[in-house]
């Protein structure tokens, strides 16, 4: 579920998903403008699979675990690098 394997191509694992969340996010954006910005990334792109919005607020929340994003005053922003 979370890394891709035999049973689970790349753009259905949480990692693989959440690494298209983390290209689509440029400044900061809401859930839903966030949401929209990944849908219509998936829709350009032929080899990638519909993704389900519970699946995307699953990748969403496993970034969040790992602290790779924040989440403040309704945006989610990529987490500052530590020196």
């Amino acid at each position: 579920m979370i890394l891709p394997g035999k049973h689970l191509r790349q753009d259905r694992a949480l990692l693989g998903v959440g690494a298209e969340i983390l290209s689509q996010i440029e400044e900061g954006k809401t859930v839903s403008e966030l949401w929209e910005s990944v849908r219509k990334s998936r829709l350009r792109s032929s080899a990638a699979s519909a993704l389900p919005y519970d699946w995307f607020v699953l990748s969403l929340s496993f970034l969040y675990a790992i602290t790779a994003v924040d989440f403040e005053d309704g945006i989610v922003r990529v987490r500052a690098k530590l020196p």
